[in-house]
């Protein structure tokens, strides 16, 4: 079984970000970047099915910039077999990231598609429901538990009342979640190992996509900083303040 796994190149999420000046976005010069938390978790799974004997490729992919490449190397590092960079210094937005996937997923032929719920930048969380649609497969979001035998899938959804588990048949979309596992560090040799990989480059226009823009960001602001705590004297005084400064009650 052949299970691709996209990957995106995000701000380090210990890093506290900073919106421009003109609020247009977020500062990204001379910041620390690395992969998506979330896509760091599927990339694990897809390693963890593959040690078990349920799949044979694992193909990391991702769509940006030439430096994306790094990413990708730590997907390698990682234990992904090969990777593909469809390279591209246009804004991409989720559902031309999803059209370039279906794309990917057309040539490469995959049974499985494994990805981050959402990435920490944007928090769209859109790529993957949108590429279940475009494929016309069946997709599980939100994954905390998963068995994949018998050509299905068994997931564990995160829901607001707790784990809802369904059964896909392959070839399917599935979403991780945060409570799947805990992905491991790379080795320096598997580091060194990884320079030696396949990493292919392909343009948008290779595989017929137009990328442009469907929406405009027209600013970018940061959240209100919080006003500090007080303490008071009595619970009559906290229910006044909650009733008239608070206006909660």
């Amino acid at each position: 079984m052949k299970v691709l796994v996209p990957v995106k190149r995000v701000v380090d999420y210990n890093v506290k970000i900073r919106v421009k000046a003109d609020r247009s976005g977020v500062d990204i010069a001379n910041v620390k970047m690395s992969m998506n938390p979330f896509d760091e978790i599927a990339c694990e799974q897809a390693i963890r099915l593959k040690e078990a004997g349920v799949a044979t490729e694992i193909i990391a992919v991702s769509a940006g910039e030439p430096k994306a490449q790094e990413t990708l190397r730590t997907a390698l590092a990682m234990g992904a077999d090969r990777a593909i960079l469809i390279e591209s210094t246009d804004e991409l937005q989720p559902l031309a990231v999803a059209k370039l996937l279906a794309a990917i997923v057309k040539k490469e032929d995959p049974q499985l598609v494994l990805m981050g719920k959402q990435a920490i930048d944007d928090d769209s969380n859109q790529t993957g429901q949108m590429l279940a649609a475009l494929l016309g497969w069946p997709q599980a979001t939100f994954v905390s538990r998963l068995t994949v035998a018998d050509g299905q899938a068994e997931a564990g959804r995160e829901v607001d009342e707790g784990i809802q588990t369904i059964a896909v048949k392959l070839p399917a979309v599935l979403t991780v979640d945060l409570r799947l596992n805990e992905p491991r560090y790379a080795s320096l040799p598997n580091i060194m190992k990884a320079k030696k990989k396949p990493l292919d480059v392909v343009k948008p226009a290779d595989l017929g996509v137009d990328v442009a823009p469907r929406l405009q960001y027209v600013q970018v602001e940061e959240p209100s900083a919080r006003k500090a705590g007080v303490k008071v004297g009595s619970v009559q005084e906290l229910v006044q303040k909650l009733k008239t400064e608070a206006g909660v009650l």
